[in-house]
């Protein structure tokens, strides 16, 4: 329930706040003094599409805020997913549209996308005017008002169908897939299995390519590197009989031993002769290391070098197939492997899939006929429930009549509903879309309402000049039957009918000032000789009539009844 409303800089309204409160609220006032920019205003509340040309003259911004009243764990839900809270049942929103048309909007005191308004407006109001009589008209809300009607129990049902029916979808558009892909899959099948053969005759190992490519480059150059082996070796040990050589380990000794002979005599020199110990025993490793060296380089020969380049070249052949380094080989085997085990496994999955799919459209038929068989039953009680409140909306021999006839499966099951008005007896039905008239729908929207909500309440109505096109003892028993939704719901009607108004327990007038040369609106709540002098305007456009005085307070009488 939306306990309060502000309104600033909005048409003609320049600032103005509006209590509500529970029951039937009616709204009032002059032609042009700004009704439908409350209607507006709660439209903006609820996520509706701003318009930068409704922000008042002068104004940089129009500004809406509301408090609305809920104990809804549903609407406390969305208040937390948009970032704000409910505070003991309090919700606060708020919209801001520039003269510029930019649009913000807060939710329970946080900045939330305008989608989040949307949301909310789903489980708070039901707005219901001009363009609602016009939606009514279309087959989604015909369907819409008659499973809403269904309550609980059909709606659970629906949502029961409609999973099967996605999964059905789902599963057909899957098995197709399969199945008109089969050739495809079968040659990306054998090309995945040679592939793979490939790669595992080659069976490449990590970082492989570098090595040999090291080991090529050695082999390519090996009489060089013997040769320069060979020279460093006898540099370092010369191993032959020649007295007179002179190789850096015969040097080594003799230096060491003429400073041994000498060390007793100056003890300075005992550093010295350990480096020498030291420069020999170094010597001696490197040339343990060269002569190992040489020796591996003469177990190395023309074959090796016609294997390394052999191996290296089927390497790269890999390589420039499935990627830059044979890392990238390896993970393309890994998942050409896995690819050919899903692809290998299609007679499986189709075999699968088609089993499912079988037992889903069973459900889904079953679910379908079980879906007409209540809305069947809903619609011989909707349109009884509905002809008799259109007998007391000054439709005495109108019928109105709910058919339900079959259709292709679709998303919401395999019916067509369809609201008829028959006028009279004999004549044949019509069908809202084409055969009622503008007061007609009104009456039907209303009457609709008014049955649906036992059945699926809605927080609050906003009705719109629900009262177009009537007048006299049918202004009166849309009055009486407003009057009667309130009970369960909180009802909000902007009306230029007296015989309406009187119903409301809370009558706020829309007031219009032109003075200075401009028009501006406020809104003010009516009681006692005020309120009688607005019912009389309405009913004769003079607020001081003795006659149009006594017929408001005869009317006023009657709404208390």
């Amino acid at each position: 329930m939306i306990e309060q409303l502000r309104i600033r800089d909005l048409g003609v309204i320049v600032d103005t706040t509006l209590t509500f409160g529970p029951g039937f609220t009616a709204i009032t006032g002059e032609t042009g003094a700004g009704k439908t920019m409350v209607v507006s205003a709660l439209g903006l509340l609820m996520g509706e599409r701003s318009d930068a040309g409704a922000v008042r003259s002068g104004a940089d911004a129009a500004r809406v805020g509301g408090l609305v009243r809920t104990s809804d764990p549903a609407v406390t839900e969305l208040v937390e997913d948009a970032g704000g809270e409910v505070e003991d049942g309090d919700l606060t929103l708020s919209r801001t549209v520039s003269s510029e048309g930019r649009s913000r909007a807060s939710v329970g005191g946080s900045a939330a996308p305008v989608g989040s308004l949307a949301k909310l407006a789903e489980r708070l109001f039901a707005v219901h005017g001009q363009s609602e009589q016009l939606r009514l008209r279309s087959a989604t809300a015909q369907r819409e008002m008659l499973d809403r009607f269904g309550g609980n129990t059909l709606l659970t049902l629906l949502s029961e169908y409609q999973r099967a029916h996605y999964e059905r979808r789902d599963l057909d558009a899957e098995l197709a897939e399969l199945t008109e892909t089969r050739d495809a899959r079968l040659r990306e099948a054998e090309r995945l299995r040679e592939e793979l053969e490939q790669i595992e005759a080659v069976d490449p190992q990590s970082g492989e390519e570098h090595e040999l490519k090291t080991r090529i480059d050695r082999l390519s150059n090996i009489e060089e590197l013997r040769g320069a082996t060979s020279t460093a070796l006898r540099a370092l040990s010369n191993e032959s009989d020649d007295p007179y050589s002179s190789d850096a380990t015969t040097l080594l000794d003799e230096a060491l031993r003429e400073i041994e002979k000498v060390v007793s005599s100056d003890t300075q020199l005992e550093a010295i002769a350990e480096s020498l110990r030291a420069l020999s025993f170094q010597v001696s490793d490197v040339g343990r290391e060269l002569a190992g060296y040489a020796s591996n380089l003469d177990q190395d020969g023309p074959g090796e070098l016609a294997e390394a380049n052999e191996r290296l070249a089927q390497l790269n052949a890999l390589i420039r197939k499935h990627g830059v380094d044979t890392d990238e080989v390896i993970a393309y085997g890994a998942s050409a492997a896995q690819r050919l085990g899903e692809l290998d496994g299609d007679d499986d999955r189709i075999e699968m899939l088609s089993k499912r799919l079988q037992e889903v459209r069973e459900t889904e038929a079953q679910l379908a006929t079980q879906l007409t068989e209540m809305r069947s039953d809903a619609a011989v009680r909707l349109g009884e429930l509905v002809s008799t409140e259109l007998h007391q909306l000054a439709l005495p021999d109108a019928n109105f009549v709910v058919e339900v006839a079959p259709s292709e499966l679709g998303k919401f099951g395999a019916d067509e509903v369809k609201l008829l008005l028959q006028p009279h007896p004999g004549a044949s039905p019509r069908a809202l879309a084409k055969g009622a008239s503008g007061g007609e729908l009104s009456r039907v929207m209303l009457a609709l309402e008014v049955v649906v909500a036992a059945s699926d309440p809605v927080p609050t109505f906003v009705f719109d000049e629900v009262d177009a096109g009537v007048g006299g003892a049918a202004a009166i028993e849309i009055g009486r039957r407003l009057a009667r939704l309130a009970r369960t719901s909180q009802v909000i009607v902007v009306t230029h009918l007296a015989q309406v108004a009187a119903f409301a327990n809370n009558h706020l007038q829309v007031v219009k000032d032109s003075a200075g040369g401009f028009t501006q609106s406020s809104c003010r709540q009516l009681e006692g000789e005020d309120r009688l002098a607005e019912m009389a305007r309405l009913l004769s456009g003079l607020p001081d009539s003795e006659n149009a005085l006594a017929h408001a307070s005869e009317l006023l009488a009657l709404a208390t009844e």
